[in-house]
């Protein structure tokens, strides 16, 4: 089996956005687990990013099927796609929430219901809350709706 090939990923990379029109500068990190963090940095980061988030989650799809179809290594990976740290930015920002609604919900004993997320949004969050003594989270709702509940732990 052939290791993960960083240099023909940054080709591909690079590759997949010239033909977009679109100037990007491309940065690939160090394999994590399975993962290869890719990094985009771009002056015009809303095109690529999109509303919520959506139009960089179907960009890391599509890149993710140019990579295998290239087949830039033999074994299975993921590839994390992050625009001007965009996702960065958004894991902290979900994880200072989720503090702030556990603190409120361990001082009042009032469950908290957050604003709808997406599958992984929730998951920084239930991370993020998961070794918390005083409280628990569950994800209620369907489909576009669903979001996190925090309740006082009994």
């Amino acid at each position: 089996m052939e290791p993960i090939n960083l240099k023909k990923i940054k080709e591909v990379t690079e590759e997949f956005f010239l033909k977009t029109g679109l100037n990007v500068e491309v940065e690939v990190k160090a394999q994590e687990e399975q993962t290869i963090p890719i990094n985009l940095k771009t002056e015009e980061p809303q095109l690529l990013i999109g509303e919520l988030g959506q139009t960089l989650g179907e960009i890391q799809r599509l890149l993710k099927i140019v990579l295998k179809k290239k087949a830039v290594c033999d074994i299975p990976f993921y590839i994390n796609l992050d625009i001007n740290e965009y996702k960065k930015k958004k894991i902290e920002y979900l994880k200072e929430t989720a503090k702030s609604a556990a603190d409120e919900v361990a001082l009042t004993k009032i469950e908290k219901q957050l604003s709808p997320m997406t599958a992984f949004e929730r998951r920084v969050i239930h991370m993020e809350l998961a070794l918390r003594t005083d409280v628990v989270t569950e994800s209620i709702g369907e489909g576009a709706e669903r979001a996190i509940a925090i309740k006082p732990r009994p």
